[in-house]
């Protein structure tokens, strides 16, 4: 209920500047560019001066006490400068400079916190708020007003991007530059620009991060509310020298980044161009809702180029339906082609092209549109650029254009930069620019996804999977033999091919009769990473003799390639054989910071040559796991291929949640190759396995169970009970996830009036699409939403007997700044007070907080809501005044 912490940051009601004297040699580099600035800034409320060179100027304010204190000094006297920004009653901190230690920069930090000040920066270049007309930076001039938040972590591309912004009619709500070892850092800005109100999208430029929870988090929580656009530098090569499988050599970091953002629902761009390109697009408010885009041109070449782009990368020519050309073609020149492009013809008329986005806009098909000018002899460019910009209006859908060209384009395309609409040089760039933004929806779709740690395929051997790691362990290694990691596989339930181990050649020709021939055969050694590495395979062995010969050959092959390997023999099994067969290999790697990720892709022995994968974080569900599979390469070999019959997806969907499973339900997997899975119209089946395990967890941070490891925590199934209702009858508490988006909305439009405004504080009478996706796609991490479902059976319209399910109940706890107490919110449904209903959320949602290892719960209650205050009392809640608005009482609990 309370305003973002934040905002005495970014929206302060007062400002006290700390600097040297100007005159004076002690004056940083930035303080006199500063204090030109913020003299001439138009920021309304009182800014204070101190020299702290002198003392007498210390004395603060009178009794105000200004919200946000900027320090300007060198870095010898930050930390003393914060201390006396802290006797003022600052509420949050703005450190400029540059070149501040890690060590000073962690002094600081632990200073702020230790007196609750939130500081932006050491190293940072400021921030800008035009709504408020502040402009505390020196990274330019102050910005025009705009939907689009700027996040930079460097001062100078923060400052490039917005010269060319005002070039553009690009505005901003917020600009600000991050800055190394900032104490509040790109999380922290990401959950402040989710909630602000003036803020539409957001752009960022990042070079990277350290805590992958608390980013992915915060990400998560913005690109569910707002379209969000990265910038990521720092692109690092694939290969990994020190992985032991081919997972950990073949997945780089930059694959890795990819993949969670896309999993957060945000778009990544490669490149300065495309990052100005979306910017454009973010400043227009647009929405795509899907990716067919419609191009409508006065050429056919640039039509076509347009069309190839959108090809190229994966969009779809957008195409007006039969009934759209028939009502469009009596209104253009006979010349015109409307089959694939809209191609208007040479003659193109102003009244040509309003026509044709006017029919554009109201065909359902198409999701998006793109005009195309280029010049023409006897031909009015800024006409028709005019004719656009009269339209826009009415156009709900993006419309984005491409005045080809340069000196006899130029006002039209300054008419069309003024109207706000994003314009391009090149078809391409435009296509590129709407399938950036077309990404946005695409990903929201998996940011959607919430999925359990396990599947509801049959559970696994969780417990016998652990005890393998542990006595793996206990040996003090590292790698676990062919035998062992298909064992692993298979306490998963993962189809692994029969392996036996053989410690002689007669007893692998005993082992190959039994399992009849054509058999393989494989060098066992857990110092042996890849075994065609050492002449250790032997594929398509046809007869008792041939095992002989070749168990001898591998032996003696090992002992000359690897002569200090550790040898347990040679395992023998019986070869898969399916001509039509294809194999794709499935692996796990894990990645600083974001922990372990899944790769798909075309497996054999040429694995890295092949360079064909996709990524993801788990936990997955089957709609994850598919949208995996389609994203590689080797899926257009998947289905009907050259007389080959279509593989079982679906087994290659269960095994991808079974790695799932693996790498959500045991912490030590570092590396794991599954490969080749060897998959046909029957089923999948794993033929090797190399495992690679380790005691530490990379993300574990003590207060996230079991699943410390992951960097996005999955849906919390424990939690689920069953109760008793007062009355008859039982419900389910249960974590809430996004498909009880209709329940709620139901719950709140059952509401009374009172009961709406006791808990909204407001006349509401259904949640907006924002509230609902807010409050249903929630990230367990940082929040917790309990809902009670009522099961009931009910005769339909057709006189059977169905099961049907509402929320009648919902507690939340929202975890607190300071990382431990937590503020909750409780609402019941009118019918189901005094059953006893609230208290039972109350307690289980104040159990899952004590679970997560926080301290204190509170919330704040009208002081005109009895009921709940009786509540809160019954329950051991105190209950306080509320020093800063006496119509709330504030309650706290402690855990």
């Amino acid at each position: 209920m309370d305003q973002h912490y934040l905002s005495y940051l970014f929206k302060p009601k007062s400002i006290a500047v700390f600097t040297g004297s100007p005159q004076g040699d002690d004056c940083v580099d930035y303080s006199r560019a500063l204090l030109e600035i913020l003299g001439s800034s138009h920021f309304e409320g009182p800014i204070f001066y101190f020299d702290i060179c002198l003392p007498d100027t210390l004395v603060g304010p009178g009794k105000a006490h200004p919200e946000l204190a900027i320090l300007s000094v060198a870095p010898a006297d930050m930390l003393s400068t914060l201390e006396m920004a802290a006797r003022m009653k600052c509420r949050a901190v703005l450190a400029f400079g540059s070149g501040v230690s890690h060590e000073l920069a962690q002094a600081l930090a632990q200073a702020a916190r230790r007196h609750g000040i939130h500081m932006l920066g050491p190293n940072s270049l400021g921030f800008q708020n035009p709504l408020l007309g502040l402009n505390a930076s020196v990274i330019g001039p102050l910005a025009s007003v705009g939907p689009v938040a700027l996040v930079s972590q460097s001062g100078a591309l923060a400052a490039s991007i917005l010269d060319w912004a005002a070039q553009n009619q690009v505005g901003f709500s917020i600009v600000t530059s991050i800055g190394p070892h900032s104490e509040v850092d790109l999380a922290q800005v990401l959950d402040y620009l989710a909630s602000d109100g003036h803020t539409h999208s957001i752009v960022i430029y990042m070079e990277g991060i350290i805590n992958a929870r608390a980013f992915m988090s915060a990400l998560r929580s913005a690109a569910r509310a707002k379209p969000v656009v990265v910038l990521k530098a720092g692109r690092k090569a694939a290969a990994n020298r020190a992985a032991q499988t081919h997972s950990g050599a073949i997945v780089g970091s930059d694959e890795v980044f990819d993949a969670a953002l896309r999993r957060a629902g945000a778009v990544r761009v490669s490149s300065f161009v495309e990052l100005f390109s979306a910017a454009k697009c973010l400043a227009s408010r647009y929405r795509p809702v899907g990716k067919h885009l419609a191009v409508i041109t006065n050429g056919g070449g640039p039509g076509v180029l347009a069309a190839d782009w959108i090809s190229e990368i994966g969009l779809e020519l957008g195409k007006l339906s039969a009934d759209s050309m028939e009502a469009l073609k009596s209104k253009l020149s006979v010349n015109a082609s409307l089959s694939d492009l809209i191609d208007l013809s040479e003659e193109a008329t102003p009244e040509h092209y309003a026509a044709a986005i006017e029919a554009a806009n109201h065909d359902r098909s198409i999701d998006g549109i793109l005009v195309i000018h280029s010049p023409k002899i006897g031909v009015n460019g800024l006409a028709i650029a005019q004719a656009i910009v009269d339209v826009k209006k009415d156009i709900g859908k993006p419309l984005l254009c491409c005045w080809m060209g340069d000196s006899t384009v130029l006002e039209a395309r300054e008419l069309i930069a003024h109207a706000v609409m994003p314009s391009f040089r090149t078809p391409e760039a435009a296509v590129g620019a709407f399938g950036n933004i077309a990404s946005f929806y695409q990903n929201q779709l998996l940011l959607q996804q919430t999925p359990p740690p396990l599947s509801d395929l049959a559970k696994p051997d969780i417990e016998g999977a652990r005890l393998l790691i542990e006595n793996v362990l206990s040996e003090r290694r590292n790698i676990l033999t062919e035998m062992e990691s298909k064992a692993l596989l298979a306490a998963f339930h993962i189809p692994v091919t029969q392996t036996i181990l053989a410690s002689s050649a007669n007893e692998a020709m005993m082992i190959a009769t039994q399992l009849g021939y054509p058999v393989a055969l494989k060098i066992d050694s857990p110092d042996i990473s890849h075994k065609s590495d050492v002449n250790g395979v032997a594929l398509n062995v046809m007869n008792a003799a041939g095992v002989r010969d070749v168990f001898g050959n591998i032996i003696e092959n090992v002992a000359i390639m690897a002569p200090k390997a550790r040898i347990n023999g040679v395992t023998v099994q019986r070869m898969v054989r399916n001509k039509r067969a294809r194999e794709l290999y499935i692996g796990l790697v894990n990645d600083e910071p974001f922990g372990p990720m899944i790769a798909f892709g075309a497996g054999g022995t040429m694995i890295e040559l092949f360079n064909d994968r996709t990524m993801e974080l788990p936990p997955l569900n089957q709609y994850l796991a598919h949208r995996m599979i389609e994203r590689a390469r080797i899926a257009e070999t998947l289905g009907d291929w050259r007389g080959a019959k279509a593989v079982d997806i679906t087994a290659l969907e269960h095994i991808l949640l079974r790695v799932s499973e693996m790498a959500c339900e045991l912490p030590q997997l570092r590396e794991m190759d599954i490969n080749p899975i060897i998959v046909d119209e029957s089923g999948a089946v794993a033929v090797d396995a190399r495992i690679v395990i380790d005691r530490t967890s990379t993300l574990s941070d003590g207060q996230s169970g079991s699943y410390g490891h992951l960097s996005i925590l999955p849906y919390p199934l424990r939690y689920e009970q069953t109760w008793s209702l007062k009355g008859g009858g039982e419900y389910v508490i249960r974590p809430i996830h996004p498909d009880d988006a209709t329940m709620l909305q139901e719950l709140v439009g059952g509401l009374s009036p009172e009961s709406r405004y006791f808990r909204f504080v407001a006349t509401i009478s259904e949640l907006s699409p924002a509230m609902l996706a807010r409050f249903t796609l929630i990230d367990y991490d940082r929040e917790m939403a309990l809902v009670a479902v009522l099961r009931e059976r009910k005769v339909n319209e057709e006189g059977i007997s169905v099961e049907t399910q509402k929320i009648i109940g919902v507690s939340r706890y929202i975890t607190n700044p300071d990382a431990i107490s937590c503020e909750f919110s409780l609402l019941v449904a009118d019918e189901f007070n005094g059953k006893g209903l609230g208290s039972r959320l109350m307690m289980s949602i104040m159990d899952v907080a004590r679970d997560k290892g926080l301290k204190e719960i509170d919330g704040l209650v009208l002081a005109n809501n009895p009921g709940m205050l009786k509540l809160m009392s019954s329950l051991g809640f105190s209950i306080n005044e509320f020093a800063e608005d006496p119509d709330f009482k504030l309650v706290k609990h402690a855990l």
